[in-house]
């Protein structure tokens, strides 16, 4: 359980939760529906290209993706998944404002096809314009401390760095980085985004100090969605907490845990 003094604050809105899921590749609404509720998530992003796509599921009705979330109770966070350009990437912004009533907005701009790695400048470019918009901004970035910095100049408050490529389900490939992220960038809120594939990597980035997770594949595409929603869900509370109360640092030799006499026992 959150500890009650250990608020989490994204962009001044207090959650509960530090686990947000995305709604993409569900095997139906249902199960969606049920793993939203097994996460106890009260963000959840959706796609609008992949709206665009299925113009039914832009409607209000019960078995659209908006309405299964908003019937949770989870706020949306739309997402520009899919976009190349910052041009692209602000247009697509302000059609999902209009459509879905936040000012949220994930922004993704991908700039290599095979590792789907965003591309910084046109990142950064975007995020300028979508804050001086108006736009509260939620950067899908890589672990680059400078395009950090960057972001956060840019006016954005919560960064997401990635764990691995998007959907590979490698966990954390570089915790050197991610580490150096939480420790240069200490008030910045750091949420990690993709390549998350089983509940230990989402420990072990809340061990790190990482603010929340963000995950949608190792939900969505296991055999078992809904147990896999609570197996994350406990995974991330779990890491929180062995943060707060102190992790053991590693040490380069035994380290006896238990106290010892420096004379051998004598017996009478």
């Amino acid at each position: 359980m959150e500890r009650q003094d250990d608020v989490f604050l994204l962009a001044d809105v207090p959650l509960a939760s530090r686990f947000l899921l995305g709604s993409a590749g569900y095997p139906s609404p249902q199960v969606l529906r049920e793993a939203i509720a097994a996460a106890g998530t009260e963000v959840v992003t959706l796609s609008l290209k992949r709206q665009l796509s299925d113009a039914g599921q832009l409607a209000s009705g019960a078995g659209s993706f908006v309405q299964i979330v908003r019937d949770s109770g989870a706020r949306l966070l739309p997402n520009t998944a899919g976009c190349r350009t910052a041009r692209e990437a602000v247009t697509l912004a302000h059609m999902a404002r209009e459509l879905y009533g936040t000012h949220w907005i994930k922004l993704e701009v991908v700039g290599d096809e095979h590792t789907l790695q965003p591309d910084p400048w046109e990142l950064v470019e975007a995020a300028c314009e979508l804050v001086r918009e108006g736009f509260e901004v939620f950067p899908y970035c890589t672990d680059d401390l400078v395009t950090c910095q960057r972001l956060l100049d840019a006016g954005c408050r919560v960064l997401m760095p990635w764990g691995a490529p998007i959907g590979s389900g490698q966990g954390l490939l570089n915790p050197w980085a991610l580490r150096t992220l939480r420790e240069r960038l200490p008030d910045a809120t750091l949420i990690v985004d993709a390549g998350i594939g089983r509940p230990s990597h989402a420990a072990q980035a809340m061990e790190l100090g990482y603010d929340a997770v963000l995950l949608n594949s190792a939900v969505a595409q296991a055999a078992d969605p809904v147990g896999m929603a609570a197996a994350f869900r406990h995974a991330i509370e779990a890491g929180r907490l062995g943060w707060r109360s102190g992790l053991l640092a590693p040490q380069p030799m035994a380290v006896p845990s238990t106290p010892v006499w420096d004379r051998p026992l004598e017996l009478p």
